[in-house]
């Protein structure tokens, strides 16, 4: 995987999430690029921090019925429902493409019980160990699932259940757990996931949303409600990175939401992703990934700094929050600096 990024960029734009070294931190979103190497005619996978391939589950899955897609002003609601082709046919039929590309590759599951989770990263685990799966980086565990051993309530709404799903999942891979924004409180989630041995989270999902055809008056997803992604999630997600950072000073966090200019990109860094992930702005623009490196790097050239930098200096704050001071070099410390508003304050309520 080395020599895909000159010496001078990697040293600029090079990140980690835990032990998954980077050569810089754009990759793409579950779910937003395919199973495959179908970005490839826009730009050079291997130039990206990594690709993470749309959910798969251990066996074929449908998905939900048409149409799957509405365009809103904000983003996309979608109910593609999981579709896919099972692991065991894109370990034959998309991988051996990934690997040539050179692209780094991170693995997103899914399942509808805690031992579809298990049986999923037991195989992705397996193939990663074979030459043919050399390019498999991680795992990045979609919890945002409907558990069917409990009323169907999403794994990801449940601290327990998450951890659950997490410590099912412990392979020989790196593993990050995928939650949801649709929580009252993100931090009891991640919790819950690095209590079942996440080794980094993926913040944050979609938010749940629905729109109607005003004519009818039903749903205008063939499924009835949708997740919600892009520009209208950015905040959201940079909100649940910033808290997640608080609480937790050293765990590898990757961004995604909304992510449509490297201007996006450093905010999710400054609040303290490690990485971040382009997804909705594909649909528009399949060069995104490749255009928000770009202005990152651009951005980063501009303020003399680093990924790396950036990062260190989150958690500088984080950990310094943590102890009650917040402040750097001869500057007073502001106790406040790091806390963000109740969600009845600033507005909300009034």
């Amino acid at each position: 995987m080395s020599g895909r990024t000159d010496p001078r960029g990697t040293a600029t734009l090079g990140t980690s999430v835990g032990a998954v070294a980077l050569d810089n931190p754009v990759m793409t979103a579950s779910g937003t690029s395919g199973h495959g190497t179908e970005l490839s005619e826009y730009g050079a996978l291997r130039d990206l921090g990594a690709l993470v391939v749309k959910s798969l589950s251990v066996e074929p899955w449908p998905g939900n019925p048409a149409p799957r897609v509405r365009e809103v002003d904000a983003g996309m609601l979608n109910s593609v429902g999981l579709q896919g082709p099972g692991l065991a046919a894109w370990v034959a039929d998309d991988l051996p493409a990934l690997e040539a590309s050179g692209a780094r590759v991170v693995v997103s599951i899914w399942g509808r019980t805690v031992s579809d989770y298990a049986r999923a990263a037991e195989l992705v685990a397996a193939t990663a160990a074979t030459p043919a799966g050399a390019c498999i980086a991680a795992v990045e565990v979609n919890v945002s699932c409907p558990n069917v051993e409990d009323r169907s309530r999403m794994f990801a709404h449940s601290a327990e259940a998450t951890a659950r799903v997490m410590t099912a999942t412990a392979c020989s891979l790196q593993r990050w757990a995928k939650l949801s924004p649709n929580v009252p409180d993100v931090v009891e989630i991640a919790t819950g996931a690095l209590e079942g041995g996440a080794d980094g989270l993926t913040l944050v999902n979609t938010l749940l949303g629905l729109a109607l055809d005003i004519e009818s008056g039903q749903p205008a997803l063939g499924a009835g409600g949708g997740g919600l992604s892009g520009a209208a999630v950015h905040p959201v997600a940079v909100r649940a990175v910033w808290e997640c950072r608080a609480a937790f000073p050293d765990v590898p966090i990757v961004g995604v939401g909304g992510v449509t200019s490297g201007v996006d990109a450093v905010e999710l860094l400054v609040a303290g992703a490690d990485a971040v992930q382009v997804g909705t702005a594909i649909f528009r623009d399949p060069r995104a990934p490749w255009k928000v490196l770009r202005q990152l790097a651009r951005w980063c050239d501009t303020h003399a700094t680093t990924v790396g930098q950036i990062r260190d200096a989150a958690r500088r704050r984080a950990k310094a929050g943590r102890a009650g001071t917040v402040g750097t070099g001869d500057a007073p410390a502001d106790p406040t600096a790091a806390r963000v508003p109740l969600l009845n304050e600033g507005g909300r309520d009034g």
